[in-house]
């Protein structure tokens, strides 16, 4: 059995639902913020560290947990009577796992996403997959992005979030929970502009890590972020979302962190790729899931279903697929052809 602390009075019980880097971190984060916490570890042995050591080591060496969060590998314990399940899982597995747990979770809780993808298979947004696996409301889902390392959040470095939910109640309701003294959450009611934001900075990251990894300087790269927040906007509004939410923490907020960060999975396989390594191979070598990697497939056909051009996602879907050398990716990203044309 896990070690449990016993909720006070009035102090809120949550879930977290996989114990990967982020998954653990925004655990501290809640706990930090004065909830119970209890999360979900697919492997017992991990579950069992993180109850009685208070560590994860397999993804956040080094790091102390707080005594109030506490692991099971079994879900109806981790989700018996929460108020709040967020779920920190592969965005392609998330459906799986939500067939899996629908029926444990409470009838009132809210779910939170803490993932940064699009379904492969329908293109579907996970607030979006959440809605159709669990059958509930646009109510009682929020999402959560922003600049979030997880490293550096686990290690108490002061950064701020955005959370996101079409009711502004929810949404504070979650942005209270996830604060503390060195995370702050602000809230907003545009989904679409929140959680397209974290989606398609990490192919702007893919990107640049090509570009660092093929040896090329802060000039290219600074040309790819700009244009790359273009596209990014363009992708987003065409979608329903608010330009001005692309320009905040959950699109240049975290496109910055993303694309300037060695701790960035996306940045890194970019990175690998830039270096001559095949996708395959930086899908072996990466020991977690890179989101950008399985996403720009599904964002190029949402792209082209609003007949919105992506020419920088388009060159790296080029450079995975093994057609474009990662040497010849910055020309084609920072040039449109022999005319000038506008900035914007």
């Amino acid at each position: 059995m896990p070690i449990r602390v016993i909720a006070g009075q009035g102090v809120r019980r949550v879930a977290v639902l996989g114990a990967g880097s982020w998954g653990t971190t925004f655990s501290k984060v809640l706990a930090d913020g004065g909830s119970e916490v209890a999360v979900w570890a697919r492997r017992p042995e991990l579950a069992r560290e993180i109850s009685e050591s208070k560590r994860n080591s397999d993804y956040l060496p080094g790091i102390n947990l707080p005594r109030n969060v506490w692991a099971s590998h079994r879900l109806p314990e981790v989700l018996d009577g929460v108020e709040y399940v967020f779920l920190s899982v592969p965005s392609q597995s998330l459906r799986a796992n939500l067939q899996i747990v629908r029926e444990l979770i409470p009838h009132d809780a809210i779910v939170v996403s803490l993932m940064k993808g699009v379904e492969r298979a329908s293109g579907m947004r996970m607030s979006q997959v959440i809605a159709e696996e669990l059958g509930i409301s646009a109510e009682r889902i929020a999402v959560a992005s922003g600049p979030n390392l997880a490293l550096e959040i686990a290690k108490e470095q002061p950064t701020a979030a955005v959370v996101s939910s079409t009711s502004l109640d929810t949404a504070t309701r979650v942005a209270t929970a996830a604060t503390n003294s060195y995370f702050r959450s602000y809230v907003n009611t545009d989904v679409i502009g929140t959680e397209f934001g974290g989606v398609l900075k990490n192919l702007i990251a893919v990107a640049i890590g090509i570009v660092d990894g093929v040896g090329y300087g802060e000039n290219t790269k600074a040309s790819i972020i700009t244009r790359g927040l273009v596209e990014m906007t363009e992708f987003a509004v065409a979608y329903g979302g608010r330009p001005e939410t692309l320009s905040g923490l959950a699109g240049l907020g975290d496109l910055i962190a993303t694309c300037e960060s060695p701790l960035s999975r996306n940045n890194t396989a970019g990175r690998l790729l830039g270096q001559g390594f095949s996708f395959a191979d930086v899908v072996k070598q990466m020991n977690q899931t890179a989101e950008g990697l399985a996403s720009v497939a599904p964002i190029l056909a949402l792209a082209q279903a609003k007949g919105v051009e992506m020419p920088i996602v388009s060159q790296v879907a080029e450079v995975l697929a093994g057609t474009m050398d990662p040497r010849d990716i910055a020309p084609h990203l920072t040039t449109d052809g022999d005319t000038p044309q506008p900035e914007s």
